[in-house]
């Protein structure tokens, strides 16, 4: 063993030796002489295994013999603080099994923070619920936090000999920040020198110096401080700017571009676009239809009669082209994963140079597409597709409203003229082929949900000052449709072929949420017969919602079965998305502003050129994958929070009226009602008359004969709205 001299290897010697088969657990003595190390090694040997102990994959048991965490009473996990001080961790899984979370009482949390890497030593388990003590932190999750400055003036008492010189106590100021996330219960202390010129009030963002202590036992209450330094100011606290701000960086949201990656989108900008070999469609009826807002276009559609059949041909911006693999645009595009779209802009993923332009398939423009031409019968069903490098012109920029006025009107349309080329062939053909789509994907059972999306209407100061609900006509649907079909096409073209994808996965729910769904739909009086058969679909959910639609209880029956489906992913791993009921899926039709297209993209072209390293694209995709779930999540959260803003900030003039809507959601503090406009506030239970019970099956609250369920409607005041939490606050009336 003498040839070991690095902090690595000796790290990676211990950890083989205490993972080995037949290993007995033994003190570090022990260890050294099995390992034959000479006694010059020994003070590396001991700063590996405190390494290994603080990374949580060994652990000292009380008798002083080093084993593996996993297989001992401790278990690693992440943390989940909770707004009264205690939390639970959930424990990282092994071979895919998953163990109950830990609950974690306050006084045991040894002050780890919400999203904290820990790890947990297991107690004794009341009922179904494992308890447990932190006793190490592993990871701190949060170095920065985003909170408000206060400035406060404190009275010292002095010595009571001193009080004839000093007749008046003096006062000092100290400066704390009260983080706005309600699960950190701590606040943050600012030395003078580190405020950085903040002041009462501001909202600011503050680096952790120290990290605060664990609770004193037998202290439960009160706040425990951090020490920090103020790193950036805002603005003021209840400012639409300093909120907006805040909520950006805390999201993790880029907003400008390295120079680098600027100069690189300049000088890709001023190529010139030229047949090179391409499939040239430029003569082809080709267009785009987007909303009207849209400033990206990186999908057009063409449709033509194939025998008693069709060929439709989805054409999409050929970004790979242009992004080449670990090139600025690239990285930057990785670590963004998604545009996001908020209510007053767009961040994209790609720079304006190209999301808007050279890659954006603008009306009467050359531009290059990878375009997938795929061949269906009479029925719909795909029996060819067929991929290529082409270049096409967009001979229309449909706008949705517009084209669905047209379908409605034809003739009598204001936007006639326009559309009128479309007739009497090529609209009405991409109709007829949508209608059967639709048919199929109701055959398949495919979840259809009809969710309303709110849009703001902004004043010239970027202030709502409406909220209009946003419904889906059939131009939105039949695009969906055909983009659905072409996603389709392409993972089924890649598998056929023995080639990685980013696939989209969308695992069936679990038999604990399928069963509570169940229970939740009986007893509104719905037959679960479809929910109980022996392989579980997603037609078995259709027929249900389908019936409590017809009993016009879709509404309270939406808000629960979405809660008891899984979220959707991407995974390297070919799999079912259970909620589209398709074998095999990925996203290929938005490579501007979705990074796992651009990576399916960059496969589909690898394919095309011949340039196969399939260990490679497969390292590529897994990464891909992996990245964009995370940034999916993170853009998803963003977008949540600045439409909260947006809902408040509309509302916050309305204090004192009252409004009718519908209970969207029951809890055991209070029910959510949600508005006409699809604005949401709690009413709290503490605020309603009388004592009412929460009944977590049924989704209620109870007192006496008074029942409130979700999708009744009610009558409600609304009483507060906080800018900083994004929360809105009713009264029954």
């Amino acid at each position: 063993m003498n040839h070991i001299n690095n902090l690595a290897d000796m790290s990676q010697c211990v950890l083989e030796l205490v993972g080995s088969d037949g290993y007995v657990p033994m003190d570090m003595r022990d260890m050294t002489a099995v390992l034959t190390l000479e006694v010059e090694q020994y003070d590396l040997f001991a700063e590996a295994v405190e390494t290994l102990k603080r990374a949580g994959e060994i652990t000292e048991t009380k008798r002083g013999r080093i084993i593996k965490v996993e297989g001992s009473d401790r278990v690693n996990g992440k943390y989940r603080a909770t707004t009264r001080g205690f939390g639970f961790v959930t424990p990282d899984s092994h071979d895919g099994k998953t163990q109950p979370d830990i609950y974690i009482p306050r006084e045991r949390s040894l002050g780890a923070m919400n999203g904290d890497r820990v790890q947990v030593k297991r107690a004794a388990s009341h009922g179904d619920s494992p308890e447990g003590e932190v006793v190490l932190i592993i990871e701190r999750a949060i170095s920065e936090v985003v909170g408000t400055f206060r400035e406060l003036h404190e009275r010292v008492k002095l010595p009571k000999k001193t009080k004839k010189k000093f007749p008046r106590p003096t006062e000092q100021v100290r400066y704390i920040v009260k983080p706005d996330d309600a699960k950190l219960t701590f606040r943050v202390k600012i030395p003078p020198s580190m405020r950085n010129n903040a002041k009462d009030g501001e909202k600011v963002l503050v680096g952790i110096t120290k990290y605060p202590q664990p609770p004193l036992p037998g202290k439960l209450s009160g706040e425990s401080e951090a020490l920090g330094k103020v790193l950036r100011v805002f603005g003021e606290r209840d400012s639409k700017s300093a909120n907006y701000q805040s909520i950006l960086y805390a999201n993790g949201v880029r907003t400008h571009f390295p120079d680098e990656v600027s100069a690189e989108a300049r000088k890709i900008a001023e190529c010139e676009i030229l047949p090179d070999g391409r499939l040239d469609l430029r003569d082809k009826l080709i267009f785009t239809i987007d909303g009207a807002d849209a400033k990206d276009f990186d999908d057009a559609i063409s449709l033509e009669r194939d025998g008693d059949g069709y060929l439709l041909g989805v054409h999409i911006a050929d970004v790979s082209h242009y992004v080449k693999p670990g090139s600025a645009l690239d990285n930057e595009a990785f670590e963004r994963g998604t545009s996001i779209y908020f209510t007053d802009k767009v961040v994209p993923m790609l720079p304006e140079e190209l999301s808007n332009g050279v890659c954006s398939l603008n009306r009467d423009t050359d531009k290059y597409t990878l375009s997938a031409l795929i061949r269906l019968d009479a029925d719909a069903e795909i029996r060819e597709v067929t991929l290529h490098e082409a270049i096409i012109s967009s001979k229309l920029r449909g706008v949705y409203s517009e084209v669905n006025d047209v379908i409605d009107r034809r003739e009598e349309s204001e936007y006639w003229e326009k559309y009128s080329f479309l007739f009497p062939d090529t609209l009405p053909m991409m109709v007829e082929l949508y209608e059967k789509f639709k048919q199929k994907s109701d055959a398949r059972g495919a979840l259809e949900l009809e969710t309303v999306e709110a849009g703001f209407v902004l004043d010239a100061d970027g202030m709502p000052v409406d909220i209009v609900r946003r419904e889906r006509g059939v131009a939105e649907k039949l695009i969906e449709q055909f983009m659905l079909c072409a996603n389709r096409a392409v993972a089924e073209w890649l598998n056929s072929l023995g080639m990685p994808c980013v696939y989209r996965t969308h695992e069936e729910p679990s038999s604990e949420k399928v069963q509570a769904f169940a229970m939740f739909s009986h007893n509104l009086g719905l037959n679960i017969t479809p929910l109980r058969r022996r392989k579980l679909l997603p037609s078995a959910y259709c027929e249900v919602y389908d019936e409590a639609r017809e009993k016009g209880l879709d509404s309270i029956l939406t808000v629960v079965m979405l809660r008891s489906l899984m979220k959707a992913k991407y995974t390297v791993s070919p799999a079912p998305h259970f909620g589209l009921g398709c074998e095999l899926y990925c996203h290929f039709t938005s490579p501007i502003r979705r990074y796992p297209d651009l990576a399916v993209h960059r496969i589909v072209r690898a394919v095309l050129h011949g340039d196969i390293n399939v260990d490679a694209l497969t390292d590529f995709a897994d990464r891909a994958a992996v990245k964009s779930s995370e940034n999916e999540l993170r853009a998803m959260n963003a977008e949540r929070d600045i439409e909260d803003l947006y809902k408040v900030l509309f509302m916050s003039d309305k204090v004192g009226k009252v409004f009718d809507g519908i209970v969207s959601s029951v809890t055991s503090f209070g029910m959510f009602v949600e508005l006409e406009n699809t604005c949401e506030g709690l009413v709290p239970i503490a605020s309603m008359d009388g004592y009412f019970e929460y009944n977590q099956q049924n989704l209620t609250l109870s007192c006496g004969k008074v029942v409130y369920q979700l999708g009744d409607r009610v009558r409600v005041k609304l009483v507060g709205c906080d800018l900083v939490t994004r929360k809105i606050d009713f009264k029954l009336i």
